[in-house]
């Protein structure tokens, strides 16, 4: 069992918040591929209800901060919380004992994750895509999680594609079913990791729409994307990373407007 080096209670910033925590919260989370230091103590919160943006250059470390949120990647130092609860691993003393596999699936479970490539089984249905995890992981009755699919397919405006199979559907499409097979888990916070980079043009926008209605239900929700309309209209804050670190945060309309350091200045005019 691997373990890691706990921060110390009287500096952690969980053992002090307030009796509600935030969604997410990164203490000094570092991530390192070999030689190659991803991520730099990263510390941010993310409140219950809030939409938080990941914006910067591809490398920047954006991808894999969202993938430690749900441990698909091991963290090598610092510590993440989501809804309060430690991720990953459990502590004893002063050292953190990384979780069994099992331990780490089910709290997976609560976090939805929607990636740039659909990941849809090809073999299955719209419908049938959505209602695997609820029946095969949550052990829902059958019947329950396909009135349930039915709801979030219709949610996502695929009423009348709940029999087709991915093929026949467009990349808009499958990624709205996609982000429906994430909604399907009941999920406490949804990760977008650029959900819309793999669309033409012309089909981001129904995913998008997806997404703020999610927004508008108080959904949490953080989002990498290099969609600067969206995070400036949809979401409550903004985070420019470069080089694995947090360059700069704030209101988003703010810091698109008038970013304050030079490396952000340099990132939107590119983008904007």
């Amino acid at each position: 069992m691997s373990d890691v080096s706990a921060a110390s209670p009287a500096t952690s910033v969980a053992a002090t918040s307030a009796a509600v925590p935030p969604m997410v919260l990164a203490e000094q989370v570092s991530k390192s591929f070999g030689s190659n230091e991803v991520l730099k103590s990263i510390s941010l919160s993310v409140a219950k209800g809030e939409v938080m943006c990941l914006v910067g250059p591809s490398g920047s470390g954006k991808s894999t901060f969202l993938r430690c949120i749900n441990h698909l990647e091991v963290v090598n130092g610092g510590r993440l919380f989501v809804d309060g609860e430690l991720v990953g691993y459990t502590q004893k003393g002063d050292t953190l004992y990384e979780l069994q596999p099992k331990q780490a699936a089910a709290q997976r479970r609560e976090i939805g994750m929607v990636f740039q490539k659909f990941n849809l089984f090809p073999h299955m249905t719209a419908l049938e895509n959505v209602i695997e995890a609820p029946i095969h992981v949550k052990k829902q009755p059958k019947a329950l999680a396909i009135a349930r699919g039915k709801e979030l397919l219709d949610r996502v405006g695929l009423t009348d594609r709940m029999g087709h199979y991915p093929a026949h559907l467009s990349g808009g499409q499958q990624q709205r079913v996609a982000i429906a097979r994430a909604l399907a888990m009941d999920p406490k916070l949804m990760l977008f990791d650029e959900p819309t980079s793999a669309l033409d043009p012309e089909l981001v926008g129904e995913v998008l729409d997806v997404m703020k209605g999610l927004a508008q239900s108080g959904m949490t929700m953080i989002v990498v994307t290099h969609e600067m309309g969206f995070a400036r209209e949809v979401a409550d804050s903004l985070v420019f990373m470069d080089g694995g670190v947090v360059v700069e945060t704030g209101v988003p309309r703010e810091i698109i407007a008038n970013p304050q350091h030079a490396r952000t200045k340099a990132f939107l005019s590119k983008v904007l």
